[in-house]
């Protein structure tokens, strides 16, 4: 059974971004539907995949990571307008019988992702 999970870690203070909020959509054309939400605990990870089993399906789907609210709350950001605030990942998922692991790696600045194991 394919899973996917995902992590935040906090480049520029260098330990796991505990409190981020976490939107999952599934796409398809113009249209995303909210499947999933969640926060993420003390080592920067969810408590649970954001999506395994049946639910689990082959497709493209976007992570949003509320980033913004994140800076704020550890005083790397002020201000109403950030330069990162809500980081969309849009990616696809081919083999839904995989695990599909999405990191984020945020700074105020900067942020990058990859598929993980």
């Amino acid at each position: 059974m394919g899973r996917l999970t995902t992590h935040v870690l906090d480049t520029a203070r260098g330990k796991p971004a505990a409190g981020v909020r976490i939107m999952l959509y599934r796409v398809s054309g113009n249209s995303h539907k909210k499947i999933a939400e969640t926060v993420t605990n003390a080592d920067g990870r969810t408590d649970a995949p954001m999506l395994e089993g049946k639910a689990f399906t082959a497709g493209s789907y976007e992570l949003v990571f509320c980033a913004g609210d994140y800076l704020r709350a550890t005083g790397q950001a002020v201000g109403e307008v950030l330069f990162l605030d809500e980081i969309p990942i849009r990616f696809g998922v081919p083999d839904d019988s995989a695990h599909y692991h999405v990191p984020l790696l945020i700074s105020p600045f900067a942020y990058s992702t990859y598929r993980g194991s």
